[in-house]
């Protein structure tokens, strides 16, 4: 088979499809993101991606099982041991992740604090798992008083620190998260990302603004990104991308403020002439609507993102290649505000497919990385089977 020019990564941040045979060492039996999102919607709206066979998966309530599905489509187990967003697109990318990134459900450890307000000069306040929102609004008002910057975590390995852009500026703020970065590569602490959290607005009305930035870790390994980079082909990193590989093999990153502009920014890659991948993180599934536990929003995200879809696939030609998928699960009914171990959806579809089929199990996200690397006849990466044969 003709090798595609492009492949575009899509992943659908913590759109899981049911619960992983792991569940249980997770705390995660039940849970189910789509098809609970389904239930409570009572039934979703998604004829695009039902055309693609994402109900020939497993039926969702509401989505047609398409009699010839466009797509080729399955499932993927992820194989590393966490189930956060690093880890996920990690093994997206060739890695598998042995050792899980530390948690911190009682907040940080006093040391990491200490050392934190000595080389900022700023106090911290907070120190707690939260939810962003509902800790600016808690906190906001004592932050603007005293200049204290709020420190929180959830139950992904992050440290996050928020300020009002008019106490501390966004320089100042992006210097203090490049401190803690520093300080939480310490092997006791080892968090997988600092994120500048900036805010504005007054008490009562405070809201996050799109100058979010992520400090991650640099992946332990190499990745098919970097074998993608170094045969001076393209890789195109939109949305968080960037900051979740730390920068390596990227090639160009494009920023987005949310999924609607995520969704534009997809648009309009696809219809640029480039020879490689473009990979985009759709991140509002998972912070607006999965970590908040509301899935009738979380369910209106994904109709949207399904209305968008006719946007992209008639600008898609025969050498192009999209890969829709998750990098794990959020079920919005489960308690609590943590991730789930799920199963996540994996839909494949390009214009010179005559009709789809179904794709065998993949034991492991890592299976996207080496169908890249055959295609682009670059490095193998160390885990992982290409399913491109399976591609007809």
């Amino acid at each position: 088979m003709k090798p595609f020019k492009k492949i575009h990564v899509v992943v659908l941040d913590s759109v899981g499809i049911g619960e992983a045979p792991d569940a249980q060492k997770f705390g995660d039996e039940g849970a189910d993101t789509l098809g609970h999102i389904a239930e409570k919607m009572n039934g979703l709206s998604m004829p695009n991606m039902g055309s693609l066979g994402l109900s020939n998966i497993r039926e969702i309530k509401g989505i047609d099982i398409a009699a010839q599905p466009k797509a080729y489509y399955g499932m993927m187990q992820e194989a590393s041991v966490g189930k956060d967003t690093m880890t996920g697109h990690w093994e997206i990318m060739g890695l598998n992740i042995d050792k899980p990134f530390k948690v911190y459900p009682e907040g940080f450890p006093a040391e990491l604090i200490q050392k934190l307000e000595e080389r900022t000069g700023r106090k911290v306040i907070g120190n707690i798992p939260a939810s962003g929102t509902a800790i600016i609004d808690e906190l906001g008002p004592e932050h603007m008083e005293t200049g204290a910057i709020i420190v929180y975590t959830s139950a992904d390995p992050v440290l996050q620190i928020a300020a009002h852009e008019d106490i501390v500026p966004l320089e100042e703020l992006y210097k203090i998260c490049e401190i803690a970065r520093e300080i939480t590569l310490e092997p006791e602490f080892l968090v997988g990302r600092v994120i500048a959290r900036p805010f504005i607005g007054t008490p009562g009305h405070f809201t996050r603004t799109s100058n979010r930035h992520d400090y991650a870790l640099k992946p332990f390994g190499r990745t098919t990104m970097n074998a993608l980079k170094d045969a001076n082909l393209d890789v195109i990193a939109i949305g968080k991308i960037s900051d979740i590989y730390n920068g390596e093999g990227v090639t160009e990153s494009i920023r987005t403020k949310n999924n609607t502009d995520g969704m534009d920014q997809l648009s309009k890659v696809v219809r640029r002439d480039f020879h490689g991948i473009s990979f985009l993180n759709l991140v509002d599934f998972d912070a607006n609507f999965g970590h908040r536990r509301d899935p009738i929003g979380y369910g209106e995200a994904l109709e949207e993102f399904d209305r968008r879809l006719p946007e992209i696939l008639p600008a898609l030609s025969d050498d192009d290649l999209l890969i829709i998928t998750a990098d794990h699960g959020n079920d919005p009914t489960f308690p609590g505000t943590d991730h789930t171990r799920e199963y996540v959806p994996l839909v494949v579809y390009s214009p010179r497919f005559e009709t789809g089929n179904e794709l065998p199990l993949r034991n492991t996200f890592a299976d996207i990385a080496a169908t890249i690397a055959e295609n682009f006849d670059v490095e193998t990466p160390p885990f992982g089977t290409s399913f491109l044969s399976n591609l007809k």
